[in-house]
């Protein structure tokens, strides 16, 4: 979270004592500028790149460091939610026990993780230690409590300098000596954060680094003896901004780079970022030089870090001067690249942002790889969907966050915490899957899970068709399923327990095909409904997720605050033309309403709702007969 958003958060909302000093801290925490250099171990600027983690080898879909595929969306609870930097190791033996009392593991719940404040707040000899308060035993101790019970047991850490709490303790630099540490602690479960991030401008980093993260604004370039005006795009073919991010002002080009996909605000399909491309034809194969006239700076959309390439090759990948002014132009010095004869491509750009970002995640993998190689780590990247890591985050992560949190009012021991069903910002169920379920494309068994955070099923502020919804959306999208309320408050055959504990819907989420749903019709989509984001949720969707033994479940969702009193339906043949020889036809098909229990026939192959009430959903499994 930024600290705009806290600010706003702080003035929407009432919280306690103890939350708000949390954001308070939060707050001073952006506002004191850190040295980022601990013992002189990092560097000031990110690693050489090679080509397998480049933005033009992401759609190859080749896994990275021989990381595990095929692994089921990961099921479990997680601290944060319930207890913010408040966990302790009392309350996480509680939630343990609560599992076998429950009988959450025999469900497929199995992962007990440790989110932020379990560290001491610097590293000790420089290694991770437990804070000896609330961890007075240590984590091998935990560990080891966990797995007598058939459990597993999962840690938290972050790719930069510090935890989002602002504990110095990030494994940025410190990759080996953490990957052995929890090899050694027997961890099997790793969220690893974004926070304090050396090269980007991410949350409670330094503003200044898109120097890093954007290109230079650019006027013109210099291909051997030809230069190409950027005033000419829009009239000349040979020359043209690619993508969304970037744009032409005042006769040069400006945000060569990432969209920052931390908000809402911007869908997750599509191009997210921007290139400058020059057409020119050179006469034989051979080395030209190549220059831009630029101005840098250090702020979103403008940077100093370039990146030149003729088609798929790169040639220069590195900051260029810092100009007098971001409005000062000069040339640079010249740049030589390889040509073919004939018609060649110049790509003037800057990808930093998501490779940067991958090859910081890929570092600590590379380590527990060595550690272990023989590890089962589930390996989950909370990077808050800002680099978008559905292109990427496939090659070394089991899965990955699609925005920022869920919901920053997290509980305390005897306070629940407060979710939201709609706001304006990521804090709330219907914001997480308004991106999420659209997002089927990038997940699989083969690639990993779109993670739209911890489910807040149990905390304050979500009446019982929420949490109900709530749970049908995740299960039919694949995410993994992470409790995040405090197990306490739960008694067997109660609401909540029968929500998290519905078999018909965990299986779904379950299933060993791994499909994510589909979304095949939505009252508001113009045209492609599965691919359309939308952010208005006064509508309702419906979902379609094929599973073994060719059945496939169906979603009716109100996602709104008011009734719908219409009839929703949909066919086998509407079916079949989102998800082809996916979906099976019958001569009749069995019909469970897997929150009713209910089955019964339908000999049709229409399937129909007559009327939602809000927020709620009518979710069912269909079997086709012969």
């Amino acid at each position: 979270m930024n600290k705009e958003k806290i600010e706003f958060c702080m003035k929407r909302a009432t919280f306690s004592k103890k939350i708000l000093s949390v954001l308070q801290y939060y707050i001073q925490r952006i506002n004191v500028r850190k040295n980022i250099m601990r013992e002189g171990n990092i560097s000031m600027t990110p690693d050489r790149i090679g080509q397998e983690g480049r933005f033009d080898s992401f759609a190859n879909g080749e896994i990275l460091l021989n990381k595990k595929k095929n692994h089921l969306p990961a099921m479990g609870w997680n601290s944060w939610n319930a207890f913010g930097s408040g966990n302790t190791e009392k309350l996480t033996v509680a939630m343990a026990d609560k599992f076998i009392e429950l009988g959450l593991k025999d469900l497929g719940y199995k992962y007990i993780v440790l989110d932020d404040g379990c560290y001491k707040n610097v590293r000790i000899d420089g290694k991770l230690s437990n804070e000896e308060v609330k961890f007075p035993n240590g984590f091998s101790y935990l560990s080891n409590y966990i797995h007598s019970l058939g459990l597993k047991f999962g840690m938290y850490n972050d790719i930069g300098t510090n935890l989002c709490a602002g504990a110095e303790v990030g494994t940025c630099g410190h990759e080996d000596e953490d990957a052995k540490s929890y090899i050694e602690w027997g961890v099997d479960f790793l969220k690893v954060d974004n926070c304090y991030y050396l090269w980007d401008n991410a949350t409670f980093s330094n503003a200044e680094n898109a120097r890093y993260t954007f290109a230079p604004n650019i006027k013109s370039a210099r291909i051997g003896e030809q230069e190409y005006n950027c005033a000419d795009i829009g009239t000349a073919d040979n020359i043209r901004i690619t993508g969304e991010r970037a744009s032409l002002e005042g006769g040069h080009v400006t945000g060569l780079g990432t969209f920052d996909g931390t908000g809402p605000d911007a869908s997750p399909v599509g191009p997210r970022s921007s290139e400058l491309e020059i057409d020119f034809e050179a006469e034989a194969d051979g080395e030209i030089s190549v220059s831009v006239l630029y101005a840098s700076a250090k702020k979103e959309g403008q940077g100093e870090w370039l990146q030149v390439a003729v088609g798929r090759e790169m040639f220069f990948d590195d900051f260029l001067h810092e100009t007098p002014s971001d409005n000062s132009f000069v040339w640079s010095s010249e740049i030589k690249v390889r040509v073919k004869k004939g018609k060649n491509t110049l790509r003037l750009m800057n990808h930093r942002r998501q490779e940067n970002t991958l090859n910081s995640y890929a570092r600590l993998l590379k380590e527990l790889n060595k550690a272990k190689p023989d590890h089962n780590i589930i390996y989950s990247a909370c990077e808050w969907g800002k680099t978008h890591p559905q292109n990427w985050a496939y090659k070394v992560c089991d899965s990955w966050r699609v925005l920022n949190d869920i919901t920053f009012r997290v509980g305390a021991d005897g306070d629940p915490g407060h979710g939201a069903w709609v706001e304006d910002y990521t804090t709330s169920v219907t914001t997480q899957y308004n991106k999420t379920v659209i997002m089927d494309e990038f997940a699989g068994l083969g690639k990993g899970w779109n993670d739209p955070d911890m489910m807040m099923i149990g905390m304050n502020g979500l009446n019982m068709t929420q949490n109900r919804t709530h749970m049908t959306m995740w299960c039919m999208m694949n995410s993994p399923l992470m409790l995040g309320l405090d197990l306490r408050r739960v008694n067997r055959g109660d609401d909540i327990y029968n929500i998290i504990t519905n078999k018909d819907v965990i299986s779904l989420n379950q299933d060993s095909l791994g499909i994510q749903a589909k979304r095949v019709f939505c009252s508001l989509a113009k045209q492609s409904p599965d691919k359309e984001y939308i952010r208005d949720i006064d509508r309702v969707d419906i979902l379609c997720k094929p599973l073994s033994e060719k059945r496939f479940a169906l979603s009716f969702i109100n996602v709104g605050l008011s009734d719908k009193y219409e009839k929703y339906c949909i066919s086998i043949s509407d079916l079949k033309k989102f998800l082809g020889d996916k979906i099976f036809e019958g001569n009749s098909y069995n019909v469970k309403d897997v929150w009713a229990g209910e089955s019964s026939e339908n000999t049709t192959g229409i399937f129909e709702v007559c009327g939602l009430k809000a927020c709620d959903n009518v979710t069912l499994i269909v079997t086709p007969e012969e």
